[in-house]
């Protein structure tokens, strides 16, 4: 579905309507309405000013104008907060220009210190164009609570798929990483646990030997073609992390107090990330193969000694990485030989957009694209409801069920989408609950899989906070 229809289909939505057409034509015929792009923006994340975006229905045909009204709740006007265009006796009015399809104004924060007792709440109250009606998203908040909800378009990087994407669902923010900037990922909880980077197909293989430096390319050479992902061979489930995202079970052993109980470890660095253009509808996710390390992994009081070579070298380098306060883990890249920065905060983060390594049963481990991981680690849920139980429109908090809860991180995976045909359609009887690490829960459909083009890698949802 094309962006820009989504969010027309959006505001059909939210008053009641029940469809949406495929011929865009067909939206001329319906009210001109003015809705703002988002329900709630937080407080606490605008540093000093931030735009509060409003789209239409259609492409303005005619000059015209809009009114926004203010209420507000413990701050003051003038005060703590301006807008751009300024307010007069609680309003403001913002001028719609033939051939525009958005609308914008500026949110100045003059107080740094406004708490969770406040909230603005801006209300388009009237229109003054032909055939308008007042319909859709009304209204948007700004408070300090979590984010109501709205639409996101994650920028995964086209048919390539070159970024992980990292969404806070609470805050509506989101980070995006290169695919292939790490390779291992140390966590940071009370377990000595190491993980390996399954977006680019990372593989790692136990040896017996404890020494690094006595190994070489020849003792593994027989090893090393059943160390991959996609060689449709079930044995080969054990040299991946399982891909449900339990820290237990990672192809690295935990790992042990005792040196000489640590093994060497085979790792194949799996892929770059692609850079060919496929025919739309495919992905080119996989590049160059990345090639082949030995490394063993020490623990020194709280941190990791990472020793590491390439396989014929003798010697070895060997750093020490720190676990880190607040997130699920420290990551290493083989390409810096240094910590890089990948995840949000533990608790900044709900659902991840990335290449990922799934197992099909009685085939081994395989490569998927356009998949969406919750945070397990950092204590997000979700389940999936199916249209024969509820609709995503009518679906509301009473229809929760606490039990219902999975922490398995392939609740959304690829279960979204089905790309086994020649259309890669949408899956659109099915949606998520969410439940973050603050309690806040959420439903999630998405809404596309392709842009206007018909390329992949091109994702968008909405979402609601269930209150």
């Amino acid at each position: 579905m094309k962006p820009f229809k989504n969010i027309i289909c959006i505001f059909l939505t939210l008053v009641g309507l029940s469809s949406c057409g495929s011929d865009d034509n067909n939206l001329t015929s319906d009210p001109f309405v003015v809705a703002f792009e988002t329900l709630s923006g937080n407080l606490g994340e605008i540093q000093a000013n931030e735009n509060i975006n409003l789209i239409y229905s259609q492409t303005a045909k005619n000059n015209g104008a809009f009114t926004i009204s203010i209420n507000v709740e413990n701050a003051v006007y003038g005060i703590d907060f301006t807008t751009e265009p300024a307010a007069i006796d609680g309003k403001i009015t913002l001028q719609i220009n033939e051939g525009s399809s958005n609308n914008a104004f500026l949110f100045n924060k003059l107080n740094p210190n406004l708490d969770e007792t406040t909230q603005i709440t801006f209300t388009v109250t009237n229109i003054d164009y032909p055939n308008a009606e007042i319909r859709g998203n009304t209204s948007h908040v700004l408070n300090s609570e979590a984010a109501l909800g709205g639409s996101i378009q994650p920028e995964v990087g086209g048919p390539n798929e070159q970024f992980q994407v990292y969404v806070d669902l609470s805050g509506k923010t989101f980070t995006k990483v290169q695919r292939d900037a790490w390779d291992l990922a140390f966590f940071s909880q009370d377990e000595f646990r190491v993980g390996i980077n399954g977006a680019i197909y990372m593989a790692a293989a136990e040896l017996q030997e404890t020494n690094i430096d006595n190994i070489t390319q020849a003792d593994v050479e027989d090893l090393m073609p059943q160390v991959a992902v996609g060689t449709f061979d079930p044995a080969n489930e054990i040299y991946i992390d399982y891909p449900d995202g339990d820290i237990n079970r990672t192809a690295i052993e935990e790992i042990n107090l005792d040196d000489d109980q640590n093994k060497v470890y085979l790792v194949n660095l799996g892929y770059e990330v692609g850079t060919e253009s496929p025919t739309n509808g495919s992905v080119a996710v996989a590049g160059d193969a990345r090639g082949w390390r030995k490394l063993k992994i020490l623990r020194t009081g709280d941190a990791y000694i990472l020793q590491y070579a390439n396989l014929n070298d003798t010697s070895h380098q060997e750093i020490t990485i720190n676990k880190s306060a607040g997130f699920n883990a420290t990551f290493f890249s083989f390409n810096t030989n240094s910590v890089v920065n990948v995840e949000p905060e533990a608790g900044r983060w709900d659902i991840n957009f990335t290449v990922f390594t799934n197992i099909i049963d009685g085939a081994g481990s395989y490569g998927y694209s356009d998949g969406v991981l919750h945070n397990r680690k950092g204590g997000v849920t979700a389940y999936s409801v199916t249209k024969d139980q509820y609709t995503y429109e009518n679906f509301n908090t009473s229809n929760v069920i606490a039990n219902n809860f999975k922490m398995d991180q392939l609740v959304i995976g690829a279960s979204w989408r089905d790309v086994m045909n020649e259309e890669k359609v949408l899956v659109n009887n099915i949606f998520y609950i969410i439940k973050d690490s603050n309690g806040n829960v959420y439903k999630l459909k998405f809404t596309a899989l392709l842009n206007d083009n018909g390329q992949r890698g091109y994702p968008e949802f909405k979402y609601e906070l269930l209150k």
